[in-house]
């Protein structure tokens, strides 16, 4: 049976390896002349604490997910934690968000009972630490090491330098890892060699005959077309024109948004930093994400920052595509003009700075990371999302976070099993452990840092990948 992919963002590209893996005839299509250059992605989401508002279901599906994630692409985690704060202004309750927190950590107890292998995100007695502002002040007291090599070494720098006094306590240091973008797109590369890849590729028609889907694409100026067994729509914001090609209608949301890099000259290795608020208003989520080469990647959850005032669009009746202001696909296809790039890094700047306030002599940078995000239905806070089906040959993988991509497959698996395409021992299979060369990786990542116009030094780990 042949299987065609559409789109080499995350979704796809995983499909194609782990397809691959279990011995079926992949081509994958891709528009970009690289793989995963879709939205910024720089986190594993393991418990959803970065969202307070999602129930507990969706924060342990993340939490497991993002178990399976880690273990499958390993070489592409950044192995620092992540520290949650809230700030006074904001209406969240911090002992709450230890409680659900704690919640968590007797889940990731129960996942690394049933194997222990899935003791990845750090010991079980500390996958996260609360801690007070008495204990904060203490750990001003200390001097701040270069490379932290424990948990409480992580918050010496963070308790040097944001102002304890705009936060409620306790503050929350969580083993929630970081991935780096660049390296992920190296190892999918890496991964897919002898496997029919097909990038700057456009597809252009997909009808369906019988059993079969036509697909036309074109290639280096010549249109062809092929005929294959199953069809996977993996096209990530542009799913809704597969959807109307073939005739389907499906309900769901596409939003445009950014984070923004700024170089500061600190000679510290940080934690992430979150600083929660309220999504789409003045106070949303402040977030500082640590690259090597002093790089840092900004999010904040307003609309003049991370988010957008029109950048939020439903399909309709007549069309499953949500169609974003033409200026966003714009910017998508051809990159962002250099001053509306500067200004929201300079409110990123700013808006973070409140938090951190040496972070204010930060230098903005033009090239932000950005891109639309399709989320399955109308609810723009669904954060763990899989597949959907039409008929028994047509998948759309659906993820929201890129740590879903495991229930998604196995969803896929199941329904090649079912046409007798795969054998049913191939469902739950993981390839755990299968590594690339670090060389490779490290000079193709940075290979492709530089051609999507990032700083080389994002596309190192901070601290050095170990087996």
């Amino acid at each position: 049976m042949r299987i065609a992919i559409i789109g080499g963002g995350v979704a796809g590209a995983s499909s194609a390896i782990y397809l691959r893996s279990l011995g079926a005839d992949v081509t994958l299509f891709e528009k970009r002349p690289f793989l995963i250059g879709g939205p910024p992605a720089c986190h594993l989401h393991a418990g959803g604490n970065l969202y307070p508002d999602i129930d507990d279901a969706q924060r342990k599906q993340l939490l497991r997910e993002s178990i399976e994630f880690l273990r499958y692409y390993p070489q592409a985690i950044e192995k620092r934690p992540t520290v949650l704060a809230v700030p006074k202004h904001i209406a969240i309750d911090a002992s709450e968000l230890e409680r659900r927190t704690q919640l968590l950590a007797e889940y990731y107890r129960e996942l690394v009972k049933k194997d222990a292998a899935n003791e990845v995100l750090g010991d079980v007695e500390h996958y996260y630490l609360a801690f007070s502002k008495e204990q904060l002040l203490e750990l001003r007291k200390l001097p701040t090491p270069d490379v932290p090599q424990n948990h409480v070494e992580w918050l010496i720098a963070y308790s040097k330098e944001v102002d304890l006094e705009r936060l409620k306590f306790p503050v929350l240091l969580v083993q929630e890892y970081g991935i780096n973008i660049f390296r992920l797109s190296a190892i999918a590369h890496l991964r897919l060699r002898g496997t029919t890849v097909h990038t700057s590729t456009r597809v252009t028609n997909v009808h369906q005959k019988d059993d079969k889907f036509y697909l036309t694409y074109e290639k280096d100026g010549k249109s062809q077309t092929e005929a294959f067994d199953f069809l996977i729509n993996a096209a990530g914001f542009e799913s809704g024109t597969i959807d109307d090609m073939l005739g389907y209608k499906r309900k769901r949301l596409v939003e445009f948004k950014a984070a923004y890099i700024a170089k500061w000259h600190s000679r510290h290795l940080y934690p992430e930093m979150i600083f929660h608020g309220v999504r789409g208003t003045e106070h949303g989520m402040a977030q500082f994400t640590p690259y090597p080469g002093g790089y840092y990647q900004l999010h904040g959850m307003r609309k003049d920052i991370t988010l957008f005032e029109d950048g939020v669009a439903a399909s309709t009746d007549a069309s499953s595509q949500p169609k974003l202001p033409q200026k966003y696909l714009a910017w998508i296809e051809k990159g962002w003009p250099k001053d509306a790039a500067l200004h929201r890094t300079e409110r990123a700047i700013e808006y973070v700075s409140r938090y951190l306030p040496a972070f204010k002599e930060a230098e903005p940078t033009a090239t932000p990371l950005f891109g639309a995000q399709q989320i399955p239905g109308d609810d723009i806070s669904l954060r763990a999302a899989e597949v959907s089906f039409e008929g028994e040959r047509y998948a759309r993988c659906e993820i929201v976070k890129v740590s879903s991509i495991f229930a998604m497959l196995d969803a896929i698996t199941q329904r090649l099993i079912d046409l007798g395409a795969l054998q049913s021992s191939a469902l739950g299979k993981r390839g755990f452990g299968e590594l690339c060369d670090e060389e490779e990786i490290d000079a193709l990542a940075r290979t492709i840092a530089v051609s999507r116009g990032y700083p080389e030094a994002m596309a190192r780990l901070a601290l050095p990948y170990s087996a």
